[in-house]
């Protein structure tokens, strides 16, 4: 794998129209090949005003910006938002942009991250695989601080087509409808109708699809949907979160906005996000790393 070593974070915008644009010219599958390069970002410090904007829309404590204080569990992902883009809307990349769902995160921190510290950033196209909805793309971003690995996340991403018979997903909570009884409500939100808009100003992350009810019905959407990635990080801010952590998170159904969603946990380390009709949307997962 080659690296390409970066010296500023790219821009999401143009690498969002550029992904838009070759969206109707990708023919997705999971034999296709894919970005072989992996992007390096290195001596990347953290903005702590845009970083404080993202604790307080996500429910986290929020810091004084000193030595001690550390980034939130999934905050890294935030960092490496603009990198993954860039290799998604890239033409090596072999699934359209636009319709792309995000299914799942799985994160290990190894240690506190702090907030001022300087970390080596890295993304990359870990491979493509069947999915009984179409393929199912993992992207890997990696934290590193004085050459130690730190922090990495291994998202996957769903292009829905055709298929002549993929497997079936792995696991006992595959995305198959089976009805899995509901947790301890621990809290209830209430989610204002621009809630998509402000994570999108704090994360940088502003596709369409979580900023209007115009624009989500460009997609297929009645309303515009909460970040995927907004309902994970609510819930670890609720439930708290190890300093050496290992979290798992799938992503079942799109949350309305504006709505009202129920956080429920079994007190240990699952936790989940519903909504009415006892609606799953999201289901996880948080524990100690251990060796």
């Amino acid at each position: 794998m080659t690296a390409v070593t970066l010296s500023a974070a790219p821009a999401l915008a143009p690498s969002l129209a550029r992904g838009a644009l070759r969206s109707p010219f990708k023919r997705p599958s999971p034999e296709a090949d894919f970005p072989r390069a992996r992007l390096v970002l290195p001596g990347l410090r953290v903005d702590l005003a845009r970083l404080a904007a993202y604790e307080r829309i996500c429910g986290f404590a929020p810091g004084a910006a000193g030595e001690a204080d550390a980034l939130p569990v999934t905050y890294p992902h935030v960092l490496g938002f603009p990198l993954a883009m860039r290799l998604m809307s890239g033409r090596d990349f072999p699934l359209p942009l636009l319709g792309l769902v995000h299914t799942s995160i799985g994160i290990v921190r190894r240690t506190g991250l702090p907030a001022t510290g300087e970390y080596e950033l890295a993304v990359r196209v870990a491979g493509l695989a069947p999915h009984r909805r179409g393929t199912e793309a993992t992207v890997v971003t990696e934290l590193r601080a004085g050459g130690d690995a730190v922090w990495e996340s291994r998202s996957t991403y769903l292009a829905r087509h055709r298929t002549g018979g993929a497997p079936e997903e792995r696991g006992p909570d595959a995305e198959r409808g089976e009805p899995r009884p509901p947790l301890a409500v621990a809290g209830r939100w209430r989610l204002a109708d621009d809630l998509g808009r402000r994570y999108g100003a704090a994360s940088g992350d502003r596709n369409p699809i979580h900023l209007h009810p115009l624009t989500a019905r460009l997609f297929g959407f009645p309303r515009a949907i909460a970040h995927g990635m907004w309902t994970v990080a609510r819930c670890l801010a609720a439930h708290g979160t190890p300093e050496a952590a290992r979290v798992e998170a799938r992503f079942r159904a799109p949350v309305l906005l504006p709505g009202t969603v129920s956080y429920g946990t079994d007190g240990a380390g699952r936790f989940e996000l519903r909504g009415a009709g006892d609606r799953l949307h999201l289901t996880g997962e948080v524990g100690p790393l251990t060796p």
